[in-house]
């Protein structure tokens, strides 16, 4: 058989592929599933701190709650320099013109010696060793999360702004959605063998598994970047020449008034919508009466109405809708959850519970689909490049987020602390206020959130130009 025979048989297999319409001449698919990678290891270093280590530093290990959360907090502390990381890579100078691959590999790096010193430190830690100083465990444990957060910021950022560049300006939008799957696909994944192997827990299952973990983290980011940026040899002078100053350069990025406009929508969105983190769970569980394997439960839900959003949002941006205008219907469909799971509790309904959950991963993922999305799509022109927007991006969705979590756990104990001592009203001394207030909070941010987004959408609205709607394909549904 001919090749030309064979190319119509094999283009239509390539297009039953999930996401195929993501890619485009300057990205194919392979290597764009490639490059899809480093959020695999990205969801998997997320789900080790957040979710593992945290369950064995305080269980098995004994160390005080509030140790552990201010370990938990350092990556969140680091998440304000991703916008230097990303400019970083923007103006990066080297003979052979690589710009992301260095911040990708040094990412890496990052992240794979923190996971490689974390479980040593973790078991001195907890007391397992014979002689030395007293804080070693501490100043030990606080290098290794340090670094293994540094390296998760660089690497997301300066892999999501490979991604925009190689991407074209109607592809981009799938880019995004499959991007984020990937991230998803990398914490389920990870959290599933992860807590498998760490069943039958000791210390040597600990230093297996986790640097077992910082193996798969450097051998997927090196197989991610292979290849992936093209070489542009400079010149002597354009390596001699003066690199362009971080203020200079996010002067002309928020000069027009969107960029820091967007980042304040991103800032507030994500408090909105992450300050339940905590205590969802426990609010099934404490005021609905929910079991343990019930509760567990709301994770997939949220998981997939993120998933049914991803796949929406990639259909709806490629025939051309406003990023802004999308992000607000994220934000509507947020209020309605919301208002779903504080129903929940007078109507006693487990249904209308996992409802607001779904909803709320739906809403949840529209907004970050969309604004991640403006971010990609800013004109990289100026000084301000996309690596600074990316940066910038991360860095107040993550500085958010781990501020509103502790703020929501905050509220709901203070509220729980005053119904104790009496200081409130009969009527608000119901164990479900305490929750219902943060949930209120979140929904007047939300409110918030609608208001500053508003001038983006008329900005865009007058000058948006639709893009050519392309085919419907398996990319448009979940994966």
């Amino acid at each position: 058989m001919s090749k030309s025979e064979r190319h119509p048989l094999t283009k239509f297999g390539i297009e039953l592929l999930p996401f195929s319409d993501a890619a485009s001449e300057g990205l194919p698919l392979n290597q764009l599933l490639r490059l899809s990678l480093f959020q695999i290891s990205v969801g998997m270093a997320s789900v080790m701190l957040l979710g593992t280590l945290n369950r064995v530093m305080i269980v098995e290990l004994s160390v005080p709650a509030m140790i552990v959360a201010f370990m938990i907090a350092l990556p969140v502390l680091i998440a304000p320099f991703r916008a230097l990381l990303g400019f970083r890579s923007d103006t990066y100078r080297s003979a052979i013109g690589w710009k992301r691959v260095p911040y990708l590999w040094f990412g890496t790096l990052w992240q794979f010696g923190g996971l490689a010193i974390m479980p040593f430190s973790l078991l001195i830690l907890g007391g397992d060793y014979v002689q030395g100083p007293s804080w070693a465990g501490e100043v030990a444990a606080a290098l290794a999360f340090l670094l293994t957060g540094l390296g998760m910021h660089m690497t997301q950022t300066a892999g999501l702004a490979l991604a925009a560049d190689r991407a074209d300006e109607e592809t981009r939008p799938r880019v995004v959605a499959l991007l984020y799957v990937m991230f998803l696909i990398g914490m389920a994944l990870s959290a599933i063998i992860i807590g498998t192997l760490l069943r039958d827990f000791n210390g040597l299952k600990l230093v297996q598994v986790v640097q077992g973990t910082a193996v798969v983290t450097i051998l997927l980011n090196v197989v991610a970047l292979w290849k992936q940026e093209k070489m542009s040899p400079m010149t002597r002078e354009e390596r001699e020449a003066p690199r362009p100053q971080f203020k200079d350069a996010w002067r002309d990025f928020a000069s027009g008034g969107q960029a820091g406009r967007l980042l304040v929508v991103v800032f507030l969105g994500t408090m909105a919508f992450n300050m339940q983190d905590v205590l969802l769970e426990p609010y099934g569980g404490e005021i609905l009466g929910l079991s343990v394997s019930a509760t567990t439960l709301l994770t997939a839900a949220w998981a997939a109405g993120a998933i049914v959003a991803f796949a929406l949002a990639a259909k709806w941006l490629t025939s051309g809708l406003d990023p802004h205008r999308m992000c607000a219907r994220g934000l509507l469909v947020g209020l309605g959850a919301f208002s779903a799971v504080i129903f929940a509790a007078p109507l006693d309904s487990a249904v209308l519970f996992f409802v607001g959950a779904t909803a709320i991963g739906f809403g949840g993922g529209l907004f970050s689909v969309s604004t991640l999305t403006a971010a990609m799509t800013m004109p990289a022109q100026g000084l301000a490049g996309r690596g600074l927007a990316l940066g910038a991006w991360g860095a107040a969705q993550a500085t958010a987020a781990g501020i509103s979590i502790a703020l929501g756990g905050l509220i709901r104990d203070l509220m729980q602390a005053a119904a104790a001592n009496g200081s409130l009203p009969d009527a608000l001394s119901d164990p479900a206020t305490s929750y219902s207030v943060v949930y209120h909070v979140e929904i007047g941010l939300l409110f918030v959130t609608l208001v500053a987004l508003g001038p983006l959408v008329r900005v865009r609205g007058l000058s948006h130009q639709p893009r050519k709607i392309s085919k419907l394909g398996l990319a448009d549904f979940p994966t």
